[in-house]
This record gives C-alpha cells, sequence and structure tokens, in this order.
C-alpha cells in the first residue's frame, strides 16, 4: 500500500503530517512511503532522515497525490487536489466537514474515503489519535508565551532591592485542554491565575493545577458525552459576561479558549470589557480564525485597541513546530494502525470499528457520516 505525504501548503506552515520515525514504522508495518521533497524542512527534518527510514523522496507532487492508496496530511486540500486523487483511496486532514460542503461533495463525486481528524470521538480508546487534543494543549502554552512577550511587565512576584513587584494576574476562559495547559503554564511562570468554565465539574482541575476557580452562578449547565461544553442560553451567557467583567478589569492578561467544532465560537470579551481593561494589558483569543471570543480580534492579526493589545494571531501549535509535527504524526499513525490489516498489510476501512464511524465522512462514493449527510442534503 502507497502512503503519499505532500507539503503543507498555507502560507507559514511549518507542521509536517508524518515524522522520520513514524514513516519507520509505517514501513516497517510493509508500507510503501513517499513524500514531497521538503517536506519536514519547516520543523528541521531532512529529506535524508526520510531516506534513511525507508521512505522515497518525489519531487513532483501531482505524482505523489494520483498514486498513492493513503494521502496523509495537516490542512485539507483544494478541490483541484482531491479531483487529482484516484478512485478508492484514503484521505486523512483536518476537513471542517460542519462548513467545507463543497469539498466534501469533491470528496464523494471522485469517490474517495475521507477522514476527518476533527471527528475522531472523544473516547478513552481513541485519545492517542486525538488531534485535536494533542494540538490544543501546544496552543495552550503557546498563547502564554506570545502574551508574555506582549505585556510590559514580568509575571511572577519579584522582591528587590528596588522594590517588590507584584505577580500579574492571567485570567484564562474555558479550561478544556488548551485552557488549563495555559493554566499550568502561566502559573509555572508566577502568575496569580484564575479561571472559568461553564462546567463546574472542571474546577476542580482548576484548583488542581494552582489556579483559582471564578464562581459564577449560571444555574444548570453540563457537558456532552463527548467532553464539550454544553451550549449556553442567552439568559446564562448574560450572566457569564456580567460575571467576568470585574475579573477582566482587573486582569493584566485574558486568554479566551472557547472553539465551538462547527459553529461560530461566543462572544466572551466585549468592546466594553476591553476599554475596562489597563492600559498595557494583553487578550489572547484563541478562536479569532473561525468568528472570535473577543470583539475587536481580528484573524491572523495582533492589533491595538484603547491601549489593550488584542492576538488573534492563530495556528498557535504551529510557533512549536517541531513538537507540534511530533504529536500530530504520532495522531496519524495510531489512526492509521488502527485500521491495518497485517496480512493485507494495507488500511481496511472498517464500520465495525467504532473510531472509523465516527471519522469518515466519505466513503464509496457516499456521504456515509450521517451527522454531515443531513447538513449537505
Amino acid at each position: 500500500m502507497l502512503l503519499g505525504i505532500p507539503k503543507e501548503l498555507a502560507s507559514g506552515e511549518n507542521r509536517v503530517a508524518i515524522i522520520p520515525s513514524d514513516a519507520k514504522k509505517l514501513v516497517r508495518a510493509g508500507a510503501v512511503v513517499q513524500i514531497e521533497a521538503g517536506l519536514g524542512l519547516g520543523s528541521g527534518f531532512s529529506d535524508q532522515e526520510y531516506v534513511d527510514a525507508g521512505a522515497t523522496v518525489v519531487e513532483d507532487r501531482a505524482a505523489i497525490l494520483s498514486a498513492a492508496d493513503v494521502v496523509l496530511r495537516i490542512g485539507k486540500p483544494s478541490i483541484d487536489e482531491i479531483k487529482q486523487l484516484k478512485a478508492g483511496c484514503i484521505h486523512v486532514s483536518y476537513l471542517d466537514p460542519f462548513n467545507e460542503h463543497e469539498l466534501i461533495k469533491a470528496f464523494r463525486d471522485q469517490q474517495v474515503t475521507a477522514i476527518s481528524m476533527e471527528m475522531i470521538p472523544r473516547s478513552t480508546r481513541s485519545q492517542k489519535m486525538d488531534a485535536l487534543s494533542s494540538q490544543a494543549s501546544l496552543a495552550g502554552y503557546v498563547m502564554v508565551l506570545i502574551a508574555t512577550t506582549k505585556l510590559p511587565r514580568i509575571l511572577p512576584m519579584m522582591m528587590t532591592p528596588a522594590g517588590t513587584l507584584k505577580p500579574a494576574t492571567v485570567f484564562i476562559i474555558g479550561a478544556g485542554v488548551a485552557g488549563l495547559q495555559a493554566i499550568a503554564t502561566a502559573k509555572r511562570l508566577g502568575a496569580k491565575v484564575v479561571a472559568f468554565d461553564t462546567r463546574d465539574v472542571v474546577a476542580e482541575q482548576v484548583r488542581s493545577l494552582g489556579g483559582k476557580f471564578l464562581e459564577i452562578d449560571l444555574g444548570e449547565t453540563g457537558q456532552t458525552k463527548d467532553g464539550y461544553a454544553v451550549e449556553l442560553t442567552e439568559e446564562q451567557r448574560q450572566l457569564q459576561l456580567e460575571g467576568q467583567k470585574k475579573q477582566i478589569a482587573e486582569s493584566d492578561i485574558v486568554i479566551t479558549t472557547a472553539q465551538v467544532f462547527g459553529r461560530k465560537p461566543p462572544v466572551l470579551v466585549t468592546k466594553d470589557m476591553v476599554a475596562g481593561m489597563k492600559p498595557g494589558s494583553v487578550i489572547v483569543d484563541m478562536a479569532a480564525e473561525t468568528g472570535g471570543n473577543v470583539e475587536g480580534s481580528v484573524a491572523g492579526e495582533t492589533v491595538e485597541v484603547d491601549g489593550v493589545t488584542i492576538v488573534g494571531n492563530g495556528n498557535w501549535a504551529n510557533y512549536v513546530s517541531r513538537d507540534a509535527s511530533q504529536m500530530y504524526s504520532s495522531n496519524l499513525f495510531n489512526l492509521v494502525d488502527e485500521g491495518w490489516d497485517k496480512d493485507k498489510q494495507a488500511m481496511v476501512i472498517d464500520f465495525e470499528n467504532d473510531i472509523l464511524q465516527g471519522c469518515v465522512i466519505t466513503h464509496g462514493g457516499e456521504i456515509v457520516n450521517d451527522t454531515i449527510n443531513n447538513l449537505i442534503k
């Protein structure tokens, strides 16, 4: 079975889908691995390392796409690239299937099996394949570091002959994977850390990392079977905004992490809250690329509003591309391994497999994921 790994085309993207050590594992399993020349250079992996792992380096991108039985990548392809894939092949990447309807139709029409990395089920068994979580954990770390470079003061308390510097206050909204990593990172750097999440169940996790959990009575809330926060009512949303307002005004750094897969993220920091912050304060909006948690944030940019720096850069894991590549590559390898038939030396799509049931979007010329199929009809 031929596994093809093309270079990522998104501007500034340095991550790579498969690193040499995982390419070696795939070759050992019986796969033929082809990579596009220069695949790993952005993350410090040379073509020679892939050759040493048993992969073949190919200059012609189109040749890789048209010959591959399995295509492994990070970013979603263009429709033109989908047309280059052969019928019956498997394509694995982020796909944003809730919004990219034309892309999903193109996979269907090309009779390609499309697997969406966003749709990996949130279960204990699938944790090693959960790319959203692996990349979000790095994002939480990166966002704190970026915020510290924008803040005109240090995070820890410092006692010096010239006087005592008080610790900076970091307020983190959302205590999912990214939020918890942000809490841990800010705490390690010596900040006073406060966090809020609509799920009371995560309060103990926040405290275990040394953060203070901001108590806001929203009434009945909860989380889905996959661990995501349940969408709030409009009344609850207003209660959250009011409850956070004072804490935001008192904070030196605010980090928002509320991304809602398939939907526009909620606004958590309004213009009047930004105006109420101290000049020099910093806000990092993790969701800026998909609509934003912060009024005034700009996708892909860092802007200043009322003396407050708002960071909406996006693609946070790409700042630590080598580690991000290692984690994403491991996610992909484990997914391929999950469907690998040792006798056939091939990845087999088995719809009895609970993990593949959730993440396979198209197969055999049909949209087989019921949720996405109902959206596109």
